[in-house]
């Protein structure tokens, strides 16, 4: 490994270059995945296919509207219970909104994610599951 200057807005800084293996290298420049992002990300996507708004789901699960739009946002953190909660409100699986999530930290990761789905689930849960995952793959 070899150590070069860099310069960025007028800082110098020093960068690795050279004799990595470029698969190393890319896995290295990969962005982090914020799991609280992706949640919430999941949990709006949700709400929003649904057609309802963070007033009717925050009543329905008794949560301020404040704190499930950070959540939504990937502000907060939250807990497993306000998690079970959320997804009771949307009438949808807390195992089928994390295993949403985990489809979405894998194609961040650069994983494969199988498109094999159960049909009687897909059928009861899956209302345009399959479009957003096509969406997710193609980030």
């Amino acid at each position: 490994m070899v150590k070069q200057p860099v310069s960025v807005n007028g800082v110098v800084r020093w960068k690795d270059v050279g004799l990595l293996d470029p698969a190393q290298h890319e896995a290295k420049e990969r962005k982090m995945v914020v799991l609280r992002h992706e949640i919430g990300d999941v949990l709006r996507d949700v709400r929003q296919r649904q057609g309802r708004t963070l007033r009717e789901v925050s009543h329905s699960a008794r949560v301020s509207l404040g704190y499930l739009s950070e959540v939504e946002r990937g502000q907060k953190e939250a807990s497993s219970e306000l998690l079970s909660s959320i997804c009771s409100a949307l009438d949808v699986p807390l195992s089928s909104m994390l295993r949403e999530v985990s489809d979405r930290v894998a194609v961040a990761e650069g994983l494969a994610v199988p498109d094999t789905l159960p049909q009687d689930f897909a059928q009861r849960y899956g209302h345009g599951l399959g479009d957003e995952l096509e969406l997710v793959g193609s980030r």
